[in-house]
């Protein structure tokens, strides 16, 4: 897979990576990467063009909503297309009354919208040392937007799901691009599909949920990484246990506990990903600023997986005291809260400004993450370098 390190317009991407539709010996259509498309002017940064990975500049992500032309994009296989025949998703395995739903009949249950945020498990990879395969994500693999569908819990009770079931199988509908490439079957445990606040989602900031990220449905787990949050969803099946397959089985998956980099590891050291860690990110001014010598304001956002942030607090320089930031908005699980601070910048040169949030749990942001062979979950303190003259 190719990797860019540096910014392109959207549009440039999606040139790339959509167009003409192809029919793939799964019976399922994808996307050419020939072909233009409409697209919005955004600027992101490709990590990879096969499959689509695009990250979300910083400073984009200043502000309580992130705009869906701006959101950054993970994949894992090949886009699907569709519109070729009405969506439909069906729900069956331990069910007394399996069915289909199209689309529109999904839209004629009762809406939900959740403000959560979405973040990519290996968002922050690049920081680990020693350094580690995968996607090269910095701080960008994130944001955060009003999702609004129907209630996840609502289908399985018509689907008359049986309750000593332990998952839910979910299949999209994003082809592999090879018969030897296994698709990307995940499951979640049934207390959490069960969820309130578990949506499938067919709306994102008040518009139809856009292709990229999962058109027309796909599943909304607020807390939990973004493995969870499957695209293009199709299939959900009641099952007993986990989903077989590597994405399920061997993928998104930690240590136990640290382990040191060359440790021989069994699968009973290692634990499925779940719930985000609390982290906070600067997002004005942008890193490498020059700022006049006076009262300037450093703004930014921060977020955990269960509870919510109770605080978020900045320090100038390496040994300074740790000061309270001013926090913004209502509290609320899964979503994440703005913060602000007046920072008086009286002597001219360069400066470290660093930031940590604190949940309701009581855990606070480290100075750096302890290395996993995956590179998940980085939460390391942000750190802001300025120059003021």
């Amino acid at each position: 897979m190719l990797e860019f390190d540096r910014s392109i317009n959207r549009r440039t991407a999606l040139r790339r990576t959509v167009g003409s539709v192809l029919a793939c010996g799964s019976g399922i259509a994808s996307l050419d990467s020939n072909a233009p498309v409409q697209a919005a002017e955004a600027e992101l940064i490709v990590r990879n063009s096969r499959p689509l990975d695009l990250e979300t500049p910083v400073t984009a992500l200043d502000g309580w909503l992130t705009p869906n032309d701006q959101f950054f994009v993970r994949s894992h296989l090949s886009t699907p297309a569709i519109g070729l025949a009405p969506w439909s998703l069906e729900i069956g395995g331990l069910a007394d009354h399996p069915r289909a739903w199209s689309l529109d009949e999904l839209q004629k249950l009762e809406q939900v919208k959740v403000p959560a945020v979405l973040q990519c498990a290996g968002n922050g990879r690049a920081y680990f040392r020693p350094r580690l395969p995968g996607v090269q994500w910095e701080k960008g693999a994130v944001g955060h937007a009003e999702w609004s569908g129907v209630r996840l819990v609502d289908l399985l009770e018509r689907a008359g799901y049986q309750r000593g079931a332990g998952h839910v199988h979910l299949l999209g509908a994003d082809p592999p691009p090879s018969p030897k490439t296994p698709r990307f079957l995940r499951s979640l445990p049934i207390e959490r599909a069960i969820a309130r606040n578990t949506l499938i989602a067919t709306h994102m900031n008040g518009e139809p949920l856009p292709l990229l990220h999962g058109g027309p449905m796909r599943l909304v787990v607020p807390g939990w990484t973004g493995n969870h949050w499957l695209k293009w969803l199709r299939q959900i099946s009641v099952a007993k246990d986990e989903a077989p397959g590597t994405y399920q089985q061997t993928g998104y998956r930690m240590p136990r506990s640290p382990a040191l980099p060359g440790a021989v590891l069994k699968p009973s050291d290692l634990v499925p990903l779940t719930v985000m860690n609390v982290k906070s990110l600067i997002t004005a001014p942008a890193n490498g600023s020059v700022l006049k010598p006076g009262k300037n304001e450093v703004r930014g956002v921060a977020w955990t997986g269960e509870g919510h942030v109770t605080k978020v607090e900045y320090a100038v320089g390496p040994n300074a005291p740790w000061r309270p930031a001013t926090l913004q908005g209502e509290p609320r699980q899964g979503s994440w809260r703005t913060w602000k601070f007046a920072w008086e910048t009286a002597q001219p040169g360069e400066h470290t400004v660093r930031v940590r949030a604190t949940d309701s749990n009581g855990e606070t942001q480290p100075e750096s993450t302890p290395w996993n062979r995956s590179g998940y979950l980085w939460n390391g303190i942000d750190r802001l370098t300025c120059e003021v003259r």
